[in-house]
């Protein structure tokens, strides 16, 4: 499958910059640049040591194209294993394009999507699950999504796995091995042993299978929905807490009639915040379709804030009481929050009147003011707190990939099923087929069995150049 013939991409964004990177690699990656490359000082750039710079002109016949600095680094001590050269030139377009038509002449190809990570998957320099981490570093765009992504990216989940992987693979060749001695009816694999080892790999699998609840929202923003009456101040509170004027604010009921959707950084952690239309009854067509849209929402959301009007709790608060009850009991695993709003413009009497009659409710509630900026910091932390952040500060493996979630659980089945058969005394032959299932799922995610139909679907989702 690993291709011979040299690669080249562009490694940095594409556009105008100071400086651009283009990337080569391939047996002739160093060859092929040498053939461009004039340097100052008339070096030879196969001749050179690996991780050396060079400075020098790129040059097409007697054309100069460019001034340029060309990184040298040679197989296997390489991102990619191979021998690879890395040339930074000015960020012009034309310079770039220049280079690159120049390097599809001499004998390079364009990559395709991820292939340079692809090759060191190849190659060994990374298992699949770490190249995969890669991908995710680049698109972290939060401390917590980068976090998870340079702990998988340094080998902690691909380890943690390999390791159970590696014991179970020796219980299952002592109980494979009994399958050649079955006619002597000789056991060579300790069963106590082995249902303590299937309790441990059970409960690692358990954890890492859970902390998928947690990595997937951290990795792709935690989607909070806004919801309430019209006119409640939801808009408002969107713009306090991006602090920017993102949604239109007007004192006509109704002004929303579509989500409008944000997203904000709080300690680290991502959160989408959409704003919804207000929940009444109406006669109006757009609005009413705006409506639907908000419940919509609310099924997407993992966290619901029911933003009310505590200056309404003067004439009555049994709407706001109806409506809350509705949603808890039409979506009961949803994490809803309370957040009281207009509270500058109630007396402190009135305030606890409010939150006496919202504690039959037991919900956490929170008493802010949106358009003086009152109580918007402690909404925030109360935010943070939905959020099981234990596992980061712990440096605990968290998972954040589908397909690692979806290997885990048929893994765990697996291993189950293996339980059950030595705690039946099932044959070593059946066991055998339940182990070589988990252990095929255990491979799946560091790429000890792959096929070109799932690299492809991996890399596909790649940058050019990466």
């Amino acid at each position: 499958m690993i291709n011979q013939d040299s690669i080249v991409a562009l490694a940095t964004p594409s556009g105008a910059g100071a400086i651009a990177i283009i990337r080569i690699s391939g047996s002739e990656a160093i060859t092929i640049g040498n053939g461009v490359f004039r340097s100052i000082k008339n070096k030879d750039l196969t001749k050179q040591k690996t991780h050396t710079l060079h400075l020098g002109h790129i040059v097409d016949d007697s054309k100069t194209l460019d001034e340029v600095l060309v990184s040298v680094f040679k197989g296997p001590n390489s991102y990619t294993g191979e021998n690879t050269i890395e040339i930074s030139c000015h960020g012009s377009t034309y310079i770039q394009q220049q280079i690159i038509q120049l390097l599809l002449r001499k004998g390079c190809r364009m990559a395709n999507p991820g292939e340079f990570t692809l090759r060191a998957f190849l190659n060994g320099k990374l298992d699949l699950s770490q190249a995969e981490a890669v991908a995710d570093l680049i698109s972290s765009d939060n401390e917590a999504s980068h976090q998870i992504a340079m702990q998988q990216m340094r080998g902690g989940f691909s380890n943690e796995i390999a390791k159970l992987r590696e014991e179970l693979l020796n219980f299952a060749s002592l109980i494979e091995l009994e399958l050649d001695f079955a006619e002597e009816d000789v056991e060579f694999a300790d069963r106590t042993q082995f249902h303590e080892l299937l309790n441990r790999i059970e409960f690692v699998l358990k954890r890492l299978i859970d902390s998928f609840a947690v990595g997937n929202v951290i990795k792709n923003g935690i989607p909070v929905a806004i919801v309430g009456e019209p006119n409640v101040g939801k808009s408002t509170l969107l713009n306090a807490l991006l602090n920017e004027e993102r949604a239109i604010v007007s004192e006509i009921a109704g002004t929303t009639r579509d989500t409008i959707e944000d997203e904000l950084v709080i300690g680290g952690i991502g959160f989408r915040f959409i704003d919804t239309a207000g929940i009444r009854e109406t006669l109006d067509y757009v609005e009413s379709i705006g409506i639907k849209k908000t419940f919509e929402k609310i099924e997407q959301a993992q966290l619901v804030i029911y933003l009310m009007d505590s200056l309404k709790f003067k004439v009555s608060s049994a709407s706001f009481i109806i409506e809350i009850e509705k949603i808890k009991n039409k979506y009961p695993l949803k994490q809803i929050l309370i957040v009281c709003n207009k509270i500058d413009q109630l007396t402190e009497e009135e305030l606890q009147n409010v939150h006496k009659q919202l504690e039959t409710l037991n919900l956490k509630q929170i008493f802010l003011s949106a358009k003086e900026n009152i109580g918007v910091d402690e909404l925030k932390n109360q935010l943070l707190s939905f959020v099981n952040t234990g596992a980061l500060r712990n440096n605990e493996t968290i998972v954040t990939n589908t397909r690692h979630y979806d290997s885990l659980l048929k893994a765990l089945d697996e291993i189950q099923k293996v339980k059950y058969g030595l705690e039946t005394n099932l044959s070593s032959d059946l066991m055998a087929l339940d182990i070589r299932e988990a252990l095929y799922q255990f491979g799946l995610i560091t790429g000890q069995v792959s096929n070109d139909e799932l690299l492809g679907n991996i890399f596909a989702n790649f940058c050019i150049g990466k």
